[in-house]
């Protein structure tokens, strides 16, 4: 017999929202008897919660210290050249997004809402006008790239370049114009925490790759230094590594040579996220068959083909969830570097519930400073999840 019956999946029987709730949620008799206590709950809680931030809460300390928020004490007159780094970062997330969405327009379309609620937030023209620019040039970067994936190559080497010129552009050389220096005792804010963030991510990222590849080598010192490495970082806090670095590591330095305290912050971050970020790569090394290697070897690849060609891009793949969820994890431990000297986001909130005119307004400053993390960490969930989803991971 050679039917060729085309099978299809069972229909999804159609029901109504009424027996749905009685199936769900109020049969038997004690589901309804928890669904009425824990509706009962939610709807007391949810009501306290809106008529706080409706009606109680004393949302000025927020929009009165919106700038300290966003930058720290970094000098009015030079604001321009934050709000220029803005300006590159949201025209080139607006080409990348593009580039590699497809014709999604939804991000268009978040960034339109936000740019609305800009416009009729009570702020400074001297701070809603440039926010509504950036979310403009956004938008029309997103419109203009929307498909071109032949951008996607000079993209990345335009985001490596960006990363320079944004720190020029906030840095500043000597100290007339056009770009008097700053120091980076007078960077803060979430500036400093995105900055922050951006640098430990990158740079930890191929020193993570090479440690597992160290781990994994056949050559003992490479092999024992990685090793050494990864258990000694991986057996100390971040707080530790963050103190070393700060009080410590000058003990050290010759007499005269000061490393400014931002880059020692940077660099212990790095080191601390590459020695957890080489394990997950080494258990997704450890995931890929032996004989994808000895199929490489057949071929006639070295070591440097096979791993980059063959082996790499299959471990990543699959460590992809483990990987920026470490990400989110270190975002978030920037916070730790208040303790070091530094004023990013958590600093400046301790710093504006100080003040004497907003004493006992820590509920609203730590809510909106919780609501700013949760959406960058939101965003970096949801873009993994876009990631895996092109990439097919968890399909066959």
């Amino acid at each position: 017999m050679t039917a060729t019956a085309e099978t299809k999946q069972p229909g999804r029987v159609a029901r109504g929202a009424l027996e749905w709730l009685r199936d769900n949620l109020f049969s038997p008799w004690y589901n309804a008897v928890i669904t009425v206590v824990l509706g009962a709950v939610l709807f007391v809680v949810l009501r306290g919660i809106f008529n706080w931030v409706l009606y109680g809460a004393r949302w000025e300390v927020v929009l009165v210290n919106l700038r300290l928020f966003a930058v720290g004490p970094y000098p009015s007159e030079a604001l321009w050249r934050v709000w220029l780094a803005v300006g590159i970062v949201a025209a080139l997330g607006g080409l990348s997004w593009g580039a590699w969405g497809g014709r999604n327009l939804a991000p268009t379309v978040v960034a339109g809402v936000l740019a609305l609620i800009v416009a009729v937030l009570p702020l400074s023209l001297n701070v809603k006008g440039p926010m509504l620019a950036s979310f403009v040039v956004f938008i029309v970067g997103h419109i203009v790239s929307m498909g071109r994936t032949r951008l996607q190559r000079p993209l990345v080497w335009a985001w490596l370049l960006s990363f320079f010129v944004v720190v020029f552009l906030l840095k500043g050389f000597g100290e007339g114009p056009p770009l008097p220096s700053v120091p980076t005792s007078r960077w803060g804010g979430l500036m400093l925490t995105i900055l922050l963030a951006v640098v430990a991510i990158v740079a930890s990222f191929p020193l993570g790759v090479l440690l597992a590849l160290g781990r994994r080598s056949e050559l003992p010192v490479v092999k024992l230094f990685s090793i050494v490495y990864i258990e000694t970082i991986r057996g100390v806090p971040l707080v530790t590594v963050l103190w070393t670095a700060a009080i410590i590591l000058p003990l050290f330095l010759p007499e005269g040579l000061r490393i400014d305290n931002l880059i020692r912050a940077m660099v212990g971050m790095t080191l601390f996220s590459a020695a957890y970020l080489a394990e997950n790569v080494r258990g997704g090394l450890q995931g890929v068959p032996r004989g994808q290697y000895e199929a490489a070897h057949a071929l006639g690849f070295n070591y440097y083909q096979t791993m980059r060609y063959i082996i790499l891009p299959q471990a990543l793949r699959a460590v992809i969830p483990a990987i920026v969820g470490q990400f989110i994890g270190l975002f978030k431990d920037t916070t730790l570097v208040a303790i070091v000297g530094l004023l990013e986001l958590l600093g400046i909130a301790l710093s504006v519930i100080a003040q004497p005119e907003f004493i006992g307004l820590q509920r609203e400053v730590f809510v909106f400073i919780a609501a700013i993390y949760w959406v960058f960490t939101y965003a970096m969930s949801s873009a993994s999840r876009r990631l895996e989803a092109r990439l097919g991971l968890g399909t066959r």
